[in-house]
């Protein structure tokens, strides 16, 4: 899986990702660490830490007023998630990188209260992103997160 992963520096230039739209992202535990749970017989089983993910995922429009949540499935060393951007006149425009750092920042401040590890690191540093350009596309991802954990092979 590490190989799809792309730096965010290495993003599509002059795309302004707090642009309205839809973007798929994957993040991946620090060190592919299956600490959010496990698989068993194709449905993913959160534990502890993987229920705070979860918490963390479904506040972010609490933050971020031209966030929508939309497919989203944690896996035991990894997440994916569809995110929409819909940008109000007047509100202040967030972007990609923004939810993708709070998310990772509020899932980890959480995670480490929990194990008494303050300051941990739990996510890499890079994330893979998509941007969803067709309904055909959006479809898709949709069903792949979605059967994830029925397709999932630990290594």
């Amino acid at each position: 899986m590490q190989r799809y992963f792309k730096s965010t520096r290495n993003r599509l230039k002059g795309y302004d990702y707090k642009s309205d739209g839809l973007y798929y992202i994957t993040i991946l535990e620090k060190n592919g660490e299956h600490i959010f749970g496990k698989v068993i017989e194709g449905e993913m089983k959160l534990n502890e830490y993987g229920l705070i993910a979860q918490d963390c995922w479904y506040v972010l429009p609490n933050h971020y007023e031209n966030l929508i949540l939309d497919e989203f499935c944690i896996m035991p060393n990894h997440v994916h998630m569809i995110m929409i951007i819909k940008n109000v006149n007047g509100l202040k425009k967030h972007g990609i990188s923004e939810f993708v750092r709070a998310f990772k920042t509020f899932s980890s401040r959480k995670i480490n209260e929990v194990r008494n590890t303050p300051g941990k690191k739990n996510w890499k540093v890079d994330f893979w992103d998509e941007i969803i350009r067709t309904e055909e596309r959006y479809y898709e991802i949709k069903e792949y997160i979605r059967n994830n954990p029925k397709n999932w092979r630990a290594y």
